[in-house]
């Protein structure tokens, strides 16, 4: 199993039985560390388009997780939160994934962390310069 793989499982262990998808509990983190933000400002963070977005949203305020709020000077304009119970769930959830992770790096010091995350830092970059421009 690779890296990402057991990132990518762990997170979907701790979503799954809150009836969560790993991308939807990454939109419900996003909204609690922003306290509140716009879908528009969500697709910078979400490899998904606006309609996917949108999409997830709805589900999310129906499930009482998520609430909108219009602007008064722009009614245009949907500012996102979380609710009380989705604040919570987000953070139980948060604290469950970093457990996980900090499983995943027992015995690997910080300075071993430090060196990882600079290469992958500019692997990412190098990823990021071979994208065409969209």
């Amino acid at each position: 199993m690779g890296l990402v793989n057991a990132l990518t499982k762990g997170t979907a262990d701790e979503t799954t039985p809150y009836n969560l998808t790993p991308l939807e509990f990454t939109l419900l983190r996003i909204c609690m560390e922003k306290e509140e933000c716009t879908a528009t400002e969500l697709a910078v963070y979400l490899p998904v388009d606006a309609s996917r977005i949108s999409r997830m949203v709805t589900r999310l305020v129906d499930d009482g997780l998520m609430r909108r709020r219009r602007l008064r000077e722009d009614r245009r304009v949907v500012m996102l939160s979380l609710s009380d119970q989705g604040n919570e769930l987000a953070s139980m959830i948060h604290q469950r994934i970093q457990a996980h992770n900090d499983k995943l790096t027992e015995g690997v010091s910080g300075e071993e962390m430090s060196a990882f995350a600079s290469v992958a830092s500019r692997i990412l970059a190098n990823h990021a310069r071979m994208r065409p421009e969209g």
